[in-house]
């Protein structure tokens, strides 16, 4: 028995046993009991995660891949959770502890999964998997580099970041037409911003929405006072500004008494 890879849920069934190794053994194990591997498909990343010393939860969305599961993987059968895992309340299965995310995403909610993680960061201390490569590098850019955007700043904030290698599309069945990335988050131990979250969230995405302009017109809608305008960070553009420079702007922004309109 074998599963049929489904287009709309994204699916590209990872056939290389060595990356499925790596990617395990991406993780350190350390401060948690508790692993949730998304999307394990036909199990090939399971079987490697399943020798290591902690509690394995897969969530699968795909009914015949949790029939193949079940069938392949008996001492795994009351921890494969059937569901969407955007819409998974992960408090029910894994209340207050701490656990970790890996998995060989689906690439069309790779994003999303991401920031559900940030949503839930109190709870993740690491999270690794495999996403198509640009969002990889998307999520792991560093300041001035064109990867640079919404999705670094709001993870960096609160991991470091890791790329740790690349993958070629020949090991998947069937192959996806983008080569892929395998990165690694680690919470950082001080993970708390000294700002309102959802405003520093705002202030982010505001910026990068003009990403080519300079922050004085990209952040118009916040109304800046004519002091704050003169400060020497507005003449940059939002890719040249580090995380704790996005933190200080949005510092900036909440003592001038400014909100977006």
């Amino acid at each position: 028995m074998t599963v049929r890879a489904k287009k709309h849920l994204g699916q590209h069934f990872l056939k290389d046993e060595t990356i499925a190794k790596k990617i395990a053994d991406s993780l350190s194990f350390e401060g948690y009991r508790h692993i949730l591997e998304i999307g394990p498909g036909m199990g090939v990343l399971t079987k490697y995660l399943l020798k290591k010393d902690k509690t394995l939860w897969v969530v699968e969305i795909d009914r015949e891949s949790i029939a193949y599961l079940n069938t392949h993987f008996l001492h795994l059968s009351d921890r494969i959770i059937q569901a969407d895992f955007l819409k998974m309340d992960l408090h029910d299965y894994f209340k207050e502890e701490p656990f970790a995310i890996i998995g060989n995403f689906p690439y069309n909610i790779s994003s999303q999964i991401v920031f559900k993680a940030i949503e839930n960061r109190e709870r993740i201390p690491e999270f690794s998997g495999m996403f198509q490569k640009e969002v990889a590098q998307r999520i792991t850019g560093k300041p001035g580099n064109k990867t640079y955007g919404i999705l670094s700043v709001l993870t960096q904030a609160f991991y470091d970041t890791e790329y740790l290698f690349s993958v070629p599309p020949s090991v998947f069945s069937p192959p996806p037409k983008v080569d892929s990335g395998v990165i690694k988050l680690v919470r950082k131990k001080n993970y708390t911003l000294p700002v309102d979250t959802a405003f520093f969230f705002r202030v982010v995405k505001t910026a990068f929405n003009q990403r080519r302009k300079t922050l004085r017109n990209s952040l118009k809608s916040f109304e800046l006072s004519d002091k704050l305008k003169e400060d020497a960070i507005f003449a940059l553009r939002p890719e040249q500004l580090s995380v704790q420079q996005f933190i200080e702007l949005t510092k900036s922004l909440a003592e001038d008494g400014t909100r977006d309109q």
